[in-house]
């Protein structure tokens, strides 16, 4: 009887310990899981990550990397940033980038400049602030880091173009001296700082001239035409375009544009760019505007303002690079990203 017991006794421990071993186990199993996972992510900077195509690039980007959002918010949306925080990937840093700091990351994504022109005119000193000083100190996190950078460059660094579509060996048709060139001229100059700064120091490059762009989560004073139109249309109140109408441009939705960025910046060590991001679908802002009126079903009138100085007549880039380099193009309709971006606009 008495050797039962102990049979039983030293079963029961057997068992018990047994049990906390796998108990121990699974728990140090998924620790040290979870704690490879984490290492392996890599350390992202976005740069401007609350604006628009900032926002839309963090959500992207969090899915299996660490981000690192870092905006003033002088035009930049504090509620894009709320909609993160609850990721664990996500970390925001509200800081001005014309100013030195220190961060550990592995890549830097630069798109901190404000860029409809109602916002980037209203203080031109600092646009050209942002674009320089912003980018040298990009730059430098960079090379300390030894980590990947990627420009949002623009096609403002065309101008108004002569030549058209615009491909990328083309040197632009820019105003040097006009209410615009805080901007294109900001943009040309962070260009030539990325490329000086690969020469020097062998930084790791990566340079999209991004087309305009347009989706949800633009500002509704965002002052761009797309925007605008959408949320007059859904007032009733009038379509306001500026000159006859007859001036075109080519309209990318935000998710095509963002595969075109991370597929650049993924893209192998010897390219570089600058590569054409956008839409070769050219439109009239004529036909833009009728067209946001019917989808609509709006009761608004279109009215003629005097035409805006040194707004470009032409707007189209040509892709090819992006095609044949990064296997690139968009895959949305103008008609189909429009009424995405006017349900986004419904809501709000």
């Amino acid at each position: 009887m008495i050797k039962k017991k102990i049979i039983k006794y030293w079963l029961l421990i057997f068992f018990f310990n047994w049990y906390i071993f796998i108990l121990l186990y699974i728990f140090i199993h998924e620790t040290i899981t979870d704690y490879l996972k984490d290492i392996m992510k890599k350390k992202i900077l976005v740069a401007g990550g609350a604006g628009f195509i900032g926002f839309h690039l963090c959500k992207k980007l969090i899915r299996n990397n660490i981000v690192f959002c870092v905006d003033n918010l002088s035009t930049g949306n504090i509620n894009n940033v709320k909609e993160l925080q609850n990721n664990n990937n996500f970390y925001f840093i509200k800081k001005n980038i014309q100013k030195k700091f220190n961060i550990t990351c592995d890549e830097i994504y630069n798109l901190a400049c404000p860029a409809s022109p109602n916002k980037y005119q209203k203080n031109p000193i600092d646009t050209i602030k942002t674009n320089v000083f912003g980018s040298i100190n990009l730059l430098d996190i960079a090379k300390k880091n030894k980590a990947k950078i990627f420009q949002a460059s623009t096609s403002e660094i065309y101008g108004d173009p002569l030549v058209h579509p615009q491909n990328e060996k083309y040197r632009g048709n820019v105003n040097i001296t006009g209410v615009r060139a805080c901007y294109d001229e900001g943009k040309r100059i962070a260009e030539s700082l990325f490329f000086d700064y690969n020469r020097s120091a062998n930084i790791k490059i990566k340079v999209a001239r991004i087309f305009n762009t347009y989706g949800p989560y633009m500002n509704t004073d965002d002052g761009r035409v797309v925007s605008n139109f959408i949320v007059s249309a859904l007032q009733n109140k009038p379509l306001l375009i500026n000159g006859d109408g007859s001036q075109t441009r080519s309209f990318c939705y935000v998710d095509d544009t963002i595969k075109g960025i991370i597929k650049l910046m993924n893209s192998g060590k010897n390219i570089l760019g600058p590569i054409n991001i956008g839409s070769t679908n050219e439109k009239t802002i004529l036909f833009l505007a009728k067209k946001i009126i019917q989808m609509t079903n709006s009761k608004s009138k279109i009215f003629f303002n005097d035409f805006k100085a040194d707004d470009p007549i032409k707007r189209k880039p040509d892709v090819k690079l992006a095609n044949k380099i990064l296997k690139w193009k968009e895959k949305t309709s103008l008609e189909d990203g429009i009424k995405k971006t006017i349900e986004y606009f419904k809501k709000i």
